[in-house]
Parts: structure tokens; C-alpha cells; sequence
């Protein structure tokens, strides 16, 4: 026995570094040298650009209002989405400690108490025994009898197993159990950089909505002074009341817009109050009062595309989806290979309690068992096979990620510099506008033009002026889609404090939290 345990410690210690299946090797992606829409020309003098530069993972501070910082931490502090995403991380935690524990020796303690008739009586009278009992004396039968009746067998023991990882399908599994972990920190993260964007879009909507409505309700007053000097012309023989009733008419559909733009204001306050873990209405006395629109930086970095896959969280995902993958046909390798577990059982054992205690009462047994596997109908080579395809899918899955993200960036570059182009334009245009109506209402006034060009030139700049706000919030949105789609702002927030439960005791509402790692 001494010479077996020591020839199965030589060989545990001779196979401890041999690990079967792929060892996983960080994926190597091609991307160009700068972003595709980086070598169009830049938007005109006086509009924000996009640079190579790092970008700053706090982007939204960019924006320079301090209204929408607070908002994005009270949502990262409260948001229930970010939350549930927490708490994955702490399921994947657990399963990571799952895996280790396969390591370690299970040890399990078993007693137990049984009435128990083997059934020993029949097996002896059908050998004969009492009838050579009975020869030998009633004595002899009632000891036998003595023997075979019921008895309670009182029974406690210990038991120990210890699987060898001589394959290394143990250390694959807790190296799957740790990939996958960091696969659901990195959808924590995505999830992350998901609401503050979606903080920063709802903001700027609310307030490109109030922009609207002002601008609305300077078209509103400057239409109600047009029709009250059409009334005064129309008293004074000077204009006929079909002038009056045109100018009426001109005024209700300038009301008429506003409704819509005062729905996107409450729509907007009411999903910022649900982004940070509120009730709808929480925030209509902070979000009310008007403010102006954000302004745009006057640079944004974007960096390069090598460093995109570093810093997208869905990309950082599909790395860790792909390292899974591979460690788990390691897993499905070993399943081929013998398996060596060490037992062993220590107890003690009688039918009187009170000779527990004694030696004369103890078992025990201990010993290597081997399992070899020699036909399982194909399962263990499909479940190699199957492996394998899904680290090639996991492959796949890891360059359509990075592909759309280059995509995604580009497209938000093109949305971002047209749409300003479209500022400028729409700018331009209002500014031609105003002069016109200005010099169509000297003329009406003075008699020299009539009231359709008044009209016109009034409808066309209340157009112009909202297309221009309207034009304005798009390329602030614009914005935040590029910073989303360059995947920064969950880089200061990587201390995550986990929830703790109690083993035992009332369930409670976990403690999740996002907390910072960085001075801001």
C-alpha cells in the first residue's frame, strides 16, 4: 500500500503541469491607421473637430454643465439596469469559487440509525444450518435465533474523496470560470457606457426642446404683433380683413406646434427620473426652469482605431467570450482521459450505542480509484467537437464585434461633421430670413408690398429658426453617439462593491454600488 501511495504521488506530481486543449492566445485584429471619415475634410472655422488624441473617459464633463454631471452620477449610483449588471458579476463570482473548490478534498460527515433484518434466517435454512442445529441441541437454535433477528445498527462516519487534476480539465474549467466573469464585468461596463449616454441624450433632448419652444414663442409674439398691425391697417381702410383673417390664421399655427414640444419636455424629465432610480415627476422641479443648450467642445478626441478594441467594452465581451470558449475544449478534453480520485472512510459502527466508543467498533477504508472511460456511444468526441465549433463561432463573434465598432465610430464621425455642416447652413439661411421679413414688414407698413410677402417671410423664417434648433440638438446627440460608439467612460468606475448575502437568515435587498477608482 505504501509503495501504490507513493508511485500515485510521483505521478500526480509528474502530471501536475500537464493542462489538454488550447492554451488561448489574444486575438490579433487588422484596423486601419485613423478612422475613415478622419481623412475628409474637417467642418468649417468656428465648428468643434475631431482629433487623434486619447479620449477623456469622463466625456460628458466636455459639455461643461454641471447639471448633466449630476444627473449621470446620481444615475450611475441608482439605475436598476446597472444594478441587475452588478449582480451578474457577483453570480459569475461565485461560479469562478465553484470551479476552485474543485481542487480541494470533499469531506462529508454521515450517522444514522436503522432497524434492519438481513434476512439471514432463510439464507442459513436454506444451507441446512438449523437442521444441524437441531441435532445439536435447542441451545444451538435459540443462539441462532439470537442472531438473525431484527437489530438497531447505529452507524456514524466520515467520508473523503480527492480528485487528482492530472489532466488539467479542473484548472481549464476554473480558467473558463474566470473569462466568463470578466466577460460579465464587461457587460457591467457596457452597460455603463450605455446609460450615460443615454443621461447625456434625454438631457440634451429636454433642453433642445424648451430652445424650441423659446424660439416658438418669439415667433408666436413677434406673429401676434403682425396681426395687430394688420388689424390697425384694416380700421384705417388700409388693408382689407381677408390681411386680418390670414394673420389669425398664421398665429394658430404657430400655437398649434407647441403642444408636441411641450410633451418632449415632460417625456424627457420623466425618463432622466427613471435613468437614476426615480419615480416620473421626482425631477420636475429641478429640470423645469429653462436653460440654454450645451455648447460643443471645441475638440474631440477620438483616437486611433488600434486602440478601440481596448477600450469598447462589447469588444472587451467578446475577448472574454473567446477565452472561455477556448479553455472550455480543454474541458471536453479531459472528459477523455482516466480519472484518479483518492477515498477514504473512517466511522464506527454496532448494534449498541454505548460500544461506540470502542475500537473493536470502528471501519474504515481508503484506497485510489480509477475511471476509465472506454465507450460512451460518441458522446465525450461530440462534446470535443461541439467545443471546438463554439470557440469558432466565439472567434467569429470576437471580429464582427470589432468591425461594427470600427463601423459604428465612423458613422457617428460622418453624423457629427455633416450635421454641423447643416448648422452653419441652416444658420446662414435664418439670418437671410430675418432680413427679409424685416424689409417685407417696412413695405406692408408703408404701403408698397402687400401682405403675402409679409406672410411668407414670416412663415419661412419661424421654419428656418426651428430647423436650425432642431438641427443644433441633433449634432449635440450626434456627440454623445460618438463618444458611446468610442466606448470611453466606464474606465473611472472599475471598483465595483459586490452584494454580500447571509447563509442563513431573511432575505434582503443586496447593496449594489458602482464607486469610483478615480479623482474627478
Amino acid at each position: 500500500m505504501k509503495n501504490l501511495t507513493y508511485t500515485l504521488s510521483m505521478l500526480a506530481l509528474a502530471l501536475t503541469g500537464c493542462t489538454v486543449g488550447p492554451d488561448y492566445q489574444q486575438p490579433k485584429t487588422a484596423t486601419p491607421a485613423t478612422y475613415n471619415d478622419m481623412s475628409r475634410p474637417q467642418a468649417k472655422d468656428g465648428a468643434s473637430i475631431a482629433l487623434p488624441s486619447e479620449p477623456n473617459p469622463v466625456w460628458w464633463k466636455a459639455f461643461n454643465d454641471p447639471q448633466l454631471d449630476s444627473l449621470i452620477d446620481r444615475a450611475i449610483a441608482g439605475n436598476i439596469s446597472l444594478q441587475q449588471a452588478v449582480l451578474r458579476i457577483a453570480g459569475a463570482r461565485e461560479q469562478v469559487t465553484q470551479a476552485r473548490g474543485a481542487w480541494m478534498p470533499s469531506v462529508q460527515a454521515n450517522t444514522k440509525v436503522t432497524r434492519q433484518q438481513l434476512g439471514l434466517k432463510g439464507i442459513l435454512e436454506s444451507n441446512g444450518v438449523y437442521s444441524q442445529a437441531e441435532n445439536a441441541g435447542p441451545q444451538a437454535t435459540n443462539t441462532l435465533n439470537s442472531l438473525t433477528k431484527p437489530v438497531n445498527l447505529y452507524q456514524g462516519s466520515f467520508d473523503a474523496s480527492w480528485e487528482l487534476d492530472l489532466f488539467g480539465g479542473t484548472r481549464r474549467q476554473v480558467e473558463a470560470a474566470n473569462a466568463q466573469q470578466q466577460s460579465s464585468l464587461e457587460q457591467r461596463n457596457d452597460a455603463l457606457v450605455s446609460l450615460q449616454a443615454e443621461v447625456a441624450r434625454t438631457y440634451l433632448q429636454l433642453r433642445g426642446a424648451q430652445s424650441i419652444i423659446a424660439t416658438l414663442q418669439t415667433q408666436i409674439d413677434i406673429a401676434q404683433q403682425t396681426m395687430e398691425l394688420t388689424q390697425s391697417q384694416q380700421k384705417n381702410g388700409l388693408a382689407p380683413q381677408m390681411d386680418v383673417e390670414n394673420a389669425r390664421a398664421q398665429l394658430g399655427s404657430l400655437r398649434a406646434q407647441l403642444p408636441q414640444y411641450q410633451a418632449q419636455v415632460r417625456q424627457a424629465m420623466n425618463g432622466l427620473a427613471v435613468l437614476i432610480g426615480q419615480t416620473p415627476g421626482s425631477l420636475d422641479g429641478e429640470l423645469m426652469p429653462v436653460k440654454p443648450m450645451p455648447t460643443l467642445p471645441a475638440a474631440v478626441p477620438v483616437g486611433v482605431p488600434s486602440q478601440l478594441a481596448r477600450r469598447r467594452p462589447d469588444v472587451r465581451k467578446a475577448e472574454a467570450d473567446l477565452h472561455a470558449a477556448t479553455a472550455n475544449i480543454g474541458v471536453s478534453v479531459a472528459q477523455m482521459f482516466p480519472s484518479i480520485s483518492l477515498t477514504g472512510q473512517f466511522g464506527m459502527r454496532n448494534t449498541d450505542a454505548s460500544y461506540l466508543d470502542k475500537w473493536s467498533s470502528n471501519f474504515y477504508s481508503f484506497g485510489p480509484s480509477v475511471t476509465v472511460p472506454i465507450f460512451q456511444g460518441g458522446r465525450l468526441v461530440s462534446s470535443v467537437h461541439l467545443s471546438r465549433a463554439e470557440q469558432a463561432n466565439a472567434a467569429l463573434n470576437y471580429r464582427q464585434t470589432v468591425l461594427t465598432a470600427l463601423q459604428d465610430v465612423d458613422n457617428a464621425l460622418v453624423n457629427y461633421r455633416t450635421d454641423q455642416d447643416r448648422v452653419t447652413g441652416l444658420d446662414q439661411t435664418t439670418e437671410a430670413l430675418q432680413a427679409t421679413f424685416a424689409l417685407a414688414t417696412d413695405s406692408y407698413r408703408k404701403g408698397l408690398s402687400s401682405f403675402i410677402n409679409v406672410l411668407d417671410a414670416q412663415r419661412q423664417l419661424a421654419q428656418a429658426k426651428q430647423q436650425s434648433v432642431v438641427a443644433k440638438v441633433q449634432t449635440s446627440t450626434d456627440l454623445v453617439s460618438l463618444y458611446k460608439a468610442l466606448g470611453g467612460g466606464w474606465e473611472p468606475y472599475q471598483n465595483v462593491k459586490l452584494p454580500t448575502y447571509t447563509v442563513f437568515g431573511p432575505a434582503a435587498t443586496p447593496d449594489v454600488r458602482v464607486q469610483t477608482t478615480s479623482e474627478e
